[in-house]
């Protein structure tokens, strides 16, 4: 049973098919002198664990959890590598209490059950507390997660749950209330380069038998992207290659060949890694796909964060293609939940398909110069009271303020359009919507000025020359709310209406 962490878990404690171990260390692979280098440099006591300083604090949750000090739930959240199961590894060993670990990935009710009423007859018969570690959580189905409640609820069990994937999303309202969450962060760059410094010392790891040339380093701590495990585990495949070289030195050369990386330039706190975001940015929106396709390649090999990369997808589906391609949203999403569902290297197909969407669409900023312009005159302070039509006239009373009188409902028209006031009194005539030529939004512009006409309740554009045949068609309509006839959408577009232009600056 591999675990998310810094070591293995063995079959679940207390299930039929495993017997429980040693008080303490239930589930847990022991160490050997050959288990893999991440597993052997896990940190044996609380003070060991890196990148965690918000939660190592006196007093904190996480240093009470370790201690026994409080027989409080914990759900720990946090990225691959963080260091989830090796604080799980730190109550195992730090206190007297039994401990049982368990993944999700292989554990189902009946493992979970057993255990609770293993934990149960022991509490009745004044044995040690037991602690119930659960790797990958999110995993668990609804019912398993309900398997837990009561347990936890009278302190049966105390749980120590780990989850990748937001809680709050993943596990089940109720469970989460009864835990305390705590967020493990991504364990930066100078926290990554420690670990490998010790780990090329430490007599669990190299001891000194190899040194750790500067660029080497530079390169796995690149790599790791916040991961301390993959930093370990790259660093032990060099070192292996570096002892068949019958070298004593780790060089970068021999660093690209074990983990058959090449070493790219990307520091993703510094220029370059904005540098690189800016130009796949900008190569998409200057739809030259063959360059977004390059950058990509570059943040994935350079060892970026995928859910960042998502993240900006998402953003530049809405602020550049916009209503040119409204699919370009859901293709964005649909990647950034990829993502998270798969995870990489297979999701790097996803992204690639995303990019190559958004880069070869039709391109419009007309959401995003909409959504500006209505922001600043918010920020201005305009916009009026709510006009009385459209206020809520479902509770008792209402009718006598008022609210809804002379509301229409535009379903009852023929067109599904009637003359209407939507907005504030200081924002009639106001256009913040400006839609481009380009893709499917040249229909929408099409359609745009004849719905503003009808809403606003303005007439036909009167033709330019008396003598000159009138094109437009006109049919009676329902008299809008002014007592003026609203007018047939079938008639040809103007270019603009009247009214402020607010959508206007900054283009």
């Amino acid at each position: 049973m591999e675990s998310d962490a810094l070591f293995s878990l063995g079959a679940p404690a207390g299930s039929r098919d495993a017997p429980a171990g040693p008080a303490g260390v239930d589930g847990f692979t022991p160490v050997a002198d050959d288990s893999p280098l991440p597993v052997r440099m896990r940190p044996a006591t609380l003070d060991e664990l890196v990148g965690q300083d918000h939660l190592l604090a006196p007093g904190a949750p996480l240093r009470q959890l370790v201690s026994g000090g409080a027989p409080m739930s914990v759900i720990l959240w946090g990225p691959p590598g963080s260091g989830k199961t090796t604080i799980a590894h730190l109550v195992a060993a730090a206190t007297d209490r039994r401990f049982v670990a368990m993944s999700a990935l292989s554990a189902g009710v009946k493992d979970v059950r057993a255990v609770i009423e293993t934990a149960r007859r022991q509490r009745r018969s004044g044995g040690p507390q037991t602690v119930l570690f659960i790797d990958e959580v999110h995993r668990f189905s609804k019912t398993q997660q309900d398997s837990l409640l009561a347990a936890v609820e009278d302190r049966t069990v105390t749980l120590l749950a780990a989850t990748t994937e937001n809680p709050y999303f993943s596990v089940i309202s109720p469970l989460l209330s009864r835990c305390v969450l705590l967020t493990l962060q991504p364990l930066d760059d100078e926290a990554v380069r420690g670990l490998l410094r010790r780990a090329v010392a430490d007599q669990r790891g190299l001891g000194g038998a190899l040194t750790l040339t500067t660029d080497a380093e530079d390169h796995l701590v690149r790599l790791a992207a916040g991961d301390v495990r993959k930093a370990l585990t790259a660093l032990e495949a060099a070192a292996a290659s570096a002892t068949a070289l019958g070298t004593g030195r780790i060089d970068l050369a021999t660093a690209e060949q074990a983990v058959d990386v090449a070493a790219v330039r990307y520091d993703r706190d510094g220029d370059a890694h904005y540098d690189v975001v800016s130009a796949f940015i900008k190569s998409m929106r200057g739809s030259d796909v063959d360059a977004a396709v390059h950058w990509l390649a570059r943040m994935l090999v350079a060892g970026e964060d995928a859910r960042f990369i998502a993240r900006r997808l998402v953003i530049f589906a809405s602020e550049d293609v916009g209503m040119a391609d409204p699919a370009a949203l859901s293709v964005a999403t649909a990647a950034a939940h990829a993502v998270e569902y798969v995870g990489l290297p297979e999701a790097q197909l996803n992204l690639a398909q995303a990019v190559i969407h958004l880069a070869t669409a039709p391109k419009s900023n007309s959401a995003t110069t909409a959504i500006g312009a209505a922001i600043a005159d918010v920020r201005a302070g305009r916009g009026g009271p709510v006009p009385r039509g459209l206020r809520d006239a479902h509770y008792a009373g209402a009718r006598g303020l008022g609210h809804g009188t002379g509301y229409r409902y535009p379903h009852d028209d023929q067109r599904g359009v009637v003359t209407q006031q939507y907005v504030p009194d200081d924002l009639v005539g106001t256009d913040y919507y400006r839609p481009s030529p380009h893709g499917a939004e040249r229909s929408v512009a099409t359609r745009l000025p004849l719905l503003r006409r009808i809403v606003r309740g303005l007439p036909a554009p009167a033709t330019p020359n008396a003598g000159q045949r009138v094109t437009e068609q006109t049919a009676p309509a329902p008299a809008g709310q002014n007592g003026r006839p609203t007018t047939d959408p079938g008639g040809p577009a103007t270019t603009q209406d009247s009214g402020t232009n607010a959508a206007g600056e900054g283009q």
